[in-house]
């Protein structure tokens, strides 16, 4: 796979079996947890046909209450998926993630705007292609650097997607 010079960021240009790699998860999933499941969604760069992405499926999990792990942290376990990180304090943010293949799965209770704001980030991307065009070239550069951190690079698109973001969510 071609790697840009960071940290494990590299982009791949994009790739028509994400779609179906998303439904194999989401199957998953769903079987997994069954009604626990409130929504789940493909998002991120995978999720937009055309746009180059880290090969990594971001999935969106709504479930009634992200503080209640009791009732899908071991169903996550169980299929597979590792609980890596717990963030209470944004949106009540759970992460579990599986390395074969790459998938992030994020976990959100019912209600939650940050879902809307991701989906509609995800949307406009797809119907606007002179901002997902902006979006990969920013992208694109932001990969050929050297970052410590995975995040720091994510950080870096802050303001590119603060600005689409506005678009999207008129």
């Amino acid at each position: 796979m071609p790697r840009g010079s960071g940290s494990d960021v590299f982009l791949v240009e994009a790739d028509p079996a994400w779609p179906a790699e998303y439904a194999r998860q989401e199957a998953r999933v769903r079987s997994a947890l069954g009604d626990v499941v409130v929504e789940l969604h493909h998002a991120g760069s995978t999720s937009v046909p055309g746009l180059a992405a880290k090969p990594v499926i971001d999935m969106v999990l709504v479930v009634p209450d992200a503080s209640d792990e009791a009732a899908y942290v071991e169903g996550l376990r169980a299929a597979g998926y590792v609980f890596r990180l717990r963030e209470p304090e944004w949106f009540e943010h759970r992460l579990f993630w599986d390395q074969d293949p790459r998938v992030n799965l994020h976990v959100f209770g019912a209600g939650c705007e940050e879902v809307d704001r991701m989906l509609a980030f995800r949307d406009h991307l797809r119907r606007h292609e002179a901002d997902r065009a902006t979006y990969e070239r920013t992208k694109r550069a932001l990969a050929a650097r050297s970052w410590d951190r995975v995040q720091d690079y994510a950080d870096a698109k802050s303001e590119v997607v603060a600005d689409i973001m506005t678009r999207a969510l008129r």
